[in-house]
Formats: structure tokens, C-alpha cells, sequence
């Protein structure tokens, strides 16, 4: 199936897509990843599970896009009308903890989820907790999904379950465009996707523009680290990761998907310095370092093709002679990190299909 305006980049192709294109529909939630000795499923019953990390006691937070919601949300926005329009959304993504045996409760619900006429969903990205703090990063709103009063930005949970928006990414994204934005494709509030705190900073890496950003929390202070844009147009910039002082990002890159066409770069903590440390990717969404400094990329699909296709997903090890894969057989996976138990844990069937098929799987490396 084609889509309505071709070139899209993929991230509109992974996120928003029409859901018959993506294949046949998810795994059973028992089994583990094919081609995988290693992986085994963690927990299951998220909805569209994204970002991940863990928190305090072990426990393994992870925010999940939601389903969206069943009353169309026209864009507001003055002057523009959305190719993914109409939206059905409502408050429903939420932040989920997984405790050490696998049992899932809910944090805290009532993110914007936004749904668009293709059937997949924006909503909760990334999730970042600092003691008893948590953050959500929610992509999932903003008046381009007729969610005006509930902006996309970084969300903080009160003690009453509620939530606070500390950081609003819709209004920065309007008042500071990047040098060379989409053109199809556009969104006005973005496609915020991964997020990491370093000191007392959160730094939230966004895709559709193209641009690493730094906030500070207590104040809701926006400041661009670097306009991805300026330098690598179009690359649709999406897994953050950091080691010292510095941050690593990976691309999804274009579509049509290109084998190998996706790169890993790092760039200083202040965006002055960037350099490419690997090559030869595909449609990155995720990376992490282990205990032991060695980095991985989560691969979402590894196929020449339209669209991702289901069970060719993988995770490799970055090296310096090139990439070892650790797990492959997976099924659109849009998460990873790096347990304390030293083992990795990947977000799986995070678009695509059932939206309660979402599970976790942790990968034993040695």
C-alpha cells in the first residue's frame, strides 16, 4: 500500500502508518523473540509501549502511547491542516512500573494519546525518573491533534497522581523553528521521542524538526542544544543515549527503509562538537550502554521495504570492527535499556496491530 504523499520519512511511516500495511499481526505474548536464545518475555498488557528506564528498587517504568480515544480532535492550529488528521484523542497513554518480577501496575494515565486516520497512535514517548520524580515526555499533543489545553512536552507527576506540565514543547517548537524542517510531513508539535536526564538537565531529542533541546525542570526553561536539521536534513533523529559528557543519537533515517543507511553520532553536551562513531544501521529507535561501557542500538526493522515488517527487528553491539548482533527476530520494538541486573530490556509491538499485545523482553547478555 502506498501513501498519500510520498516521500515520508519514516518516522510518519513507522508511527503513522495504515495498520494492514505493517503485515501479519503480533506474536503470542509467550513467545519470545524468534531467532533469540537469549530473550525471554518480561511482562505483557502495555499499550504501545515506548521508552523505558529504571527507577528506584529495580522497578522498570515505561510510558505507553495509549490507544487514542473515539471522538475526532480537529487540529486548531491556525493555518494548518494535518496530512494525518482526522485525530481521535483523549487522555490515555500513561506511565506503567514493572516491578522485579515481571507484575505490572499504573503509575499514573491521563496523557494525551492522539490517534490518527491511519490507526497508529502518538502519545506517551519516554519516561525519565530522578528518586521520587517522574517525567513523562508526551508526544501525543498540542492543537495539531485538537489538544490545544494539553500540550506535547515533558509532563511531571504530583503526589496526587496528577500531572504538571513543566515544559511546553508545542509552544518552543512554534517560536523556534529549525533550519530545514520537513515539508510533507510537518507537525507543529513535533514528534518528541526519546529524553535522558544528565545533572540537573533533561535533554529531549525531537524528530520531526530535527533537534536535540535541554530543559531545566524547575524552571520549564527551553534551550536548543543543536538544530539536527542544519546538518543532516530529513534524518529523523530519534535514540538518545549518553556516556560522560557526551550524547549519542541514532536515525531512523528516510523512507522508502534503506538497509544500512542509518548512522550513530556523538555530539558534547553544549551541541559544539559532533562526529560519527558508527555507520552501517537500520532504522534506529533506541541505544544504550551496558555496566560495562559497550553500547547497543535497537534496530526496528533490518528490511528494504515500504514499511517495517514484523520479526526483523534486532539489537546489536556496537564495536569497533562493526556491528554484533545480540537479538533478532523482533517485532517492532521501540524502546531499550540497560537493567542493573546488567541484562537489556527491549519496548516490543510498540505500534502496529493489537495495542495490548505491548510487552517487554529482556535480553541476558553476557
Amino acid at each position: 500500500m502506498k501513501l498519500p504523499k510520498p516521500p515520508r520519512t519514516l518516522l510518519a511511516a513507522l508511527l503513522l502508518v495504515p495498520l494492514a500495511a505493517l503485515g501479519p499481526g503480533p506474536a503470542p505474548a509467550t513467545a519470545a523473540a524468534a531467532g533469540s536464545a537469549d530473550v525471554e518475555v518480561f511482562a505483557t498488557g502495555l499499550v504501545y509501549p515506548r521508552g523505558l528506564e529504571f527507577g528506584p528498587g529495580g522497578h522498570l517504568y515505561v510510558a505507553e502511547a495509549g490507544p487514542g480515544g473515539e471522538v475526532v480532535t480537529p487540529g486548531t492550529c491556525p493555518g494548518y491542516t494535518s496530512p494525518f488528521e482526522p485525530y481521535h484523542s483523549a487522555l490515555t497513554a500513561r506511565i506503567s512500573r514493572i516491578s522485579r518480577s515481571g507484575h505490572r501496575t499504573t503509575v499514573a494515565g491521563g496523557l494525551p494519546s492522539a490517534r490518527d486516520r491511519f490507526g497508529d497512535v502518538l502519545g506517551a514517548a519516554d519516561v525519565v525518573v530522578r528518586g521520587r520524580t517522574v517525567f513523562a515526555l508526551v508526544a501525543g499533543g498540542g492543537c495539531s491533534r485538537g489538544l490545544e489545553d494539553t500540550p506535547s512536552g515533558i509532563w511531571r507527576l504530583n503526589r496526587d497522581r496528577s500531572w504538571t506540565v513543566v515544559a511546553d514543547f508545542s509552544r518552543f517548537l512554534a517560536d523556534n523553528p529549525t533550519a530545514a524542517p520537513p515539508d510533507d510531513d510537518f507537525e507543529p508539535d513535533g514528534a518528541l521521542y526519546s529524553m535522558l536526564a544528565a545533572g540537573r538537565k533533561l535533554y529531549v531529542l525531537e524528530a520531526n524538526h530535527g533537534e536535540i533541546d535541554k530543559v531545566s525542570p524547575g524552571s520549564g526553561r527551553i534551550r536548543r542544544v543543536l538544530d539536527i536539521s542544519a546538518s543532516r536534513p530529513h534524518s529523523t533523529p530519534t535514540a538518545l543515549a549518553r556516556r560522560g559528557s557526551h550524547l549519542y543519537v541514532g536515525n531512523l533515517g528516510s523512507f522508502p527503509i534503506q538497509r544500512g543507511a542509518s548512522v550513530i553520532f556523538r555530539v558534547t553536551l553544549d551541541g559544539r562538537h559532533q562526529r560519527v562513531v558508527a555507520t552501517g544501521l537500520t532504522a534506529v529507535l533506541g541505544l544504550a550502554f551496558d555496566g560495562h561501557g559497550r553500547l547497543y542500538a535497537l534496530e526496528t526493522t533490518t528490511v528494504d521495504n515500504d514499511f517495517p515488517q514484523p520479526q526483523t527487528g534486532r539489537v546489536v553491539r556496537v564495536t569497533g570492527h562493526g556491528l554484533v548482533p545480540v537479538a533478532t527476530g523482533l517485532s517492532f520494538p521501540t524502546g531499550l535499556t540497560s537493567g542493573p541486573d546488567g541484562h537489556l530490556y527491549v519496548s516490543e509491538h510498540g505500534y502496529g496491530g493489537d495495542p495490548a499485545a505491548g510487552r517487554i523482553l529482556r535480553i541476558r547478555v553476557g
